[in-house]
Order: C-alpha cells, then sequence, then structure tokens
C-alpha cells in the first residue's frame, strides 16, 4: 500500500513536472539532436511510465536491507557526485571510465575486469554520444576524436 501511496504521490509531482517541461520550456535554438527541450519531456514520459507500473503492480516484500547494502549505496552516491564534478575536468572517456571502472568494482567484479569494461564504457560511450549522435562531450586533458 506504502508503494502506491508513493508512487501517486511522485505521479501527481512528475505529471506538474511534464506540463512544464511540454509547456514553457522553450529554446531558442538547437545545439544538439534532441536538445533543451527534448531531455526533460523524455524524463517525464518514462518516469509517467515507471510510476504507472509501480501503482499497478507495487513490490510486496518489505525493505529488509542489511548494513553492507547501506555502505555500498552511500559509496555509489558519493561516486555519482564525485562523478558530477570531474565530468567537465577529466572529459568524458576518462571520468566515464573511471567511474564504470569503480562501479564495477563496488558491485564485485575483479580489477582486471572493472577496467576494461570502464575503458570500454567510457570510449564507446564517447563514440556513440559525440560520434553517432552528435552530441557535444567535455573531452577534459584528452584530444577531440
Amino acid at each position: 500500500m506504502i508503494d502506491r501511496i508513493f508512487a501517486g504521490t511522485l505521479l501527481l509531482i512528475t505529471l506538474a513536472y511534464g506540463f512544464i517541461a511540454f509547456t514553457l520550456i522553450k529554446a531558442p535554438f538547437q545545439y544538439d539532436p534532441i536538445g533543451p527541450e527534448g531531455w526533460p519531456q523524455i524524463l517525464a514520459i518514462v518516469a509517467v511510465i515507471c510510476l504507472i507500473m509501480l501503482m499497478i503492480r507495487p513490490d510486496v516484500d518489505s525493505l529488509d536491507t542489511s548494513r553492507p547494502t547501506w555502505i555500498k549505496l552511500a559509496c555509489a552516491s558519493a561516486m555519482l557526485f564525485a562523478y558530477a564534478e570531474l565530468y567537465e575536468p577529466l572529459g568524458f572517456i576518462i571520468a566515464t571510465a573511471l567511474f564504470a571502472t569503480l562501479m564495477a568494482r563496488l558491485l564485485g567484479a575483479a580489477w582486471g575486469r572493472s577496467a576494461a569494461f570502464g575503458i570500454t564504457i567510457g570510449v564507446a560511450g564517447y563514440l556513440v554520444c559525440a560520434g553517432l549522435m552528435g552530441l557535444n562531450l567535455p573531452a577534459g586533458p584528452l584530444p577531440k576524436i
């Protein structure tokens, strides 16, 4: 029951956010394919779908989380804040590779596999976002590809 109340409350907030995203956010020009108008609209649509699904089929298990799990959640949150702070100075590839490596390690992967995963995600993500989608991503100390 708590899940449905929580989802319903967030759904109302998300609908208000969606209203703002679809009616009030207007950009004078588009500097990337999706643009500054598209991201809030996509976020609103996805959030509404997820919240409706949560209202239809809530989680029936109780939240009984152990201390190590809470520590991992705190570490993941700290790493997200660090990623946000290091994103521009280090650039997309280095910051993403570092974040993905540490997240994989936090989730139990060995150091070698974590590093391979992080580097792959950093480089492939840059090639997809900058190359295919034409997004402007920070290069950091690396030369632009």
